[in-house]
């Protein structure tokens, strides 16, 4: 049974990215070992799950039913209840990599660890699978190689775009300030951008959101081994592949 390593920070992660990747792994017959900086607990970004503060804008920026019923579900599992620590996964083999994605200020811990990028450098120098949706391909991005290249050097990708975050952070702005912003100095597509990819997709733009039933609505870039996506909306076809290719892989 493959084995996939999926790093979260201790709060603030987004729900349909962690938690619907978790639920179609496992279902795929893989193995799913979340880790978090102190090996406790995690907590998703409680108003992507209830919409609050979101106001009539809900409906498109929150997690669907399916997403919130994929984490309540991994919210009692052992793998959320019990996760290893960012120590603990740099000393264990794994066969593929995710990583999930979220906006929320708590998500820096996980985005700026140097442990979780030490681990993606060595994950990709053996060649294994890595997925990234969202903000996750921030994590890929900033991680170096010994010769001083980021991992996505050369490859084709996306990532949360432009437009979707600065359409998310104008049309919140005035009562959530920065929340669509984590880094509010640039977006997440600028910094991608900078790690020399060979290509960044942006992909057709929509605001609907796949589903089980539904993958097409989804949007995902594949580069060998490596495979991306852009937003909560593209998860399902992200999970769906994702699993797919390591199969293939194994």
């Amino acid at each position: 049974m493959p084995t996939v390593l999926m790093p979260i920070p201790s709060a603030g992660f987004d729900p349909t990215e962690v938690a619907v990747p978790w639920k179609i792994l496992r279902a795929h017959g893989h193995e799913v070992v979340l880790a978090t900086p102190d090996g406790k607990p995690g907590q998703a970004d409680a108003r992507m799950l209830t919409g609050e503060g979101l106001a009539v804008l809900a409906p498109i920026l929150r997690a669907n039913a399916d997403a919130v019923q994929a984490y309540g579900e991994m919210e009692r599992s052992q793998e959320l209840q019990h996760p290893i620590s960012y120590d603990a996964m740099a000393a264990r083999s794994f066969d593929a990599l995710l990583l999930p994605g979220g906006h929320a200020p708590e998500m820096k811990e996980y985005l700026e660890s140097s442990q979780v990028q030490a681990k993606v450098v060595e994950m990709a120098e053996q060649g294994k699978p890595m997925g990234a949706i969202c903000h996750g391909v921030l994590v890929a991005a900033r991680s170096r190689t010994a010769a001083g290249t980021s991992v996505l050097f050369g490859k084709r990708t996306t990532a949360l775009t432009k437009p979707q975050e600065l359409s998310a952070w104008w049309l919140t702005r005035a009562w959530l300030g920065d929340y669509y912003r984590t880094y509010p100095e640039t977006t997440v597509e600028d910094e991608v951008r900078k790690a020399e990819p060979r290509e960044f997709d942006r992909g057709p733009w929509s605001v609907a959101r796949d589903s089980p039933t539904n993958l097409a609505a989804g949007f995902t870039v594949r580069d060998g081994s490596y495979l991306s996506a852009r937003w909560p909306g593209d998860a399902h076809r992200f999970a769906t592949e994702f699993a797919a290719l390591i199969a293939s892989s194994s």
